[in-house]
């Protein structure tokens, strides 16, 4: 049985939001076409998701041992351990399908702060002489990026202006995740008609998309 983590990081309802609109399709085709997938889903924004602090960690990226723990407030032991859940999720994962708006040539702050709380020293990397490395890569795993934004941007300007795109690529391949595709819902515009439109093209894309995860 392979898992399907769904992530919403857009504060929007499903049917207000075009990110979500396109990637509840692609969610649905994947469970569709694919056999044995299992959907689990993340709403960052309904979900507590800790903003990490110097105490909840004895060193880089590394979460203070049990033992340390008992020096922790109630509430930070059980900000710790809701980090370690959300890092344990993350790792459990075959599929990844997290839905953005573009905001501010990136992402909302509370993706960072996901992305964040699962960065694990022992979990998602590894240091060996004092250098980082992935762990994630101990089985296939693929992420699909799903982005809507109100202009058509060119490819050209892409490496500039789309920052959270190439953020999250860059991160997911750190850990091990090499598999990784984009699904941009781009030009939504300012009228009704020309998010539909643009959720139309986006949809489009999927049944290919699919089929890479065969």
């Amino acid at each position: 049985m392979k898992k399907l983590l769904y992530i919403i990081g857009n504060s929007k309802k499903e049917e207000e939001s075009s990110s979500r609109t396109v990637s509840r399709r692609l969610v649905n085709a994947i469970l569709e076409k694919i056999d044995n997938v299992e959907l689990e889903e993340l709403n960052l924004y309904e979900e507590h998701i800790p903003q990490l602090k110097g105490c909840y960690f004895e060193s880089r990226s590394a979460i203070v041992s049990v033992e340390a723990r008992s020096s922790l407030t109630k509430e930070e032991q059980r900000e710790v351990a809701k980090i370690e859940q959300l890092c344990d999720q993350f790792k459990s994962a075959d599929i990844y399908v997290l839905a953005v708006p573009m905001w501010s040539l990136s992402f909302p702050a509370l993706v960072k702060e996901y992305i964040d709380c699962i960065i694990q020293t022992g979990k998602t990397i590894a240091f060996k002489n004092n250098k980082p490395y992935g762990l994630m890569n101990d089985k296939p795993r693929t992420f699909i990026y799903v982005q809507s934004s109100g202009a058509s941007i060119p490819w050209l300007l892409k490496p500039a202006l789309s920052k959270g795109l190439n953020y999250v690529q860059d991160i997911m391949k750190f850990i091990g995740i090499s598999n990784f595709y984009e699904l941009l819902v781009d030009g939504t515009g300012d009228t009704e008609e020309e998010r539909q439109e643009a959720i139309k093209n986006a949809t489009s894309k999927i049944p290919q998309l699919v089929e890479k995860l065969l």
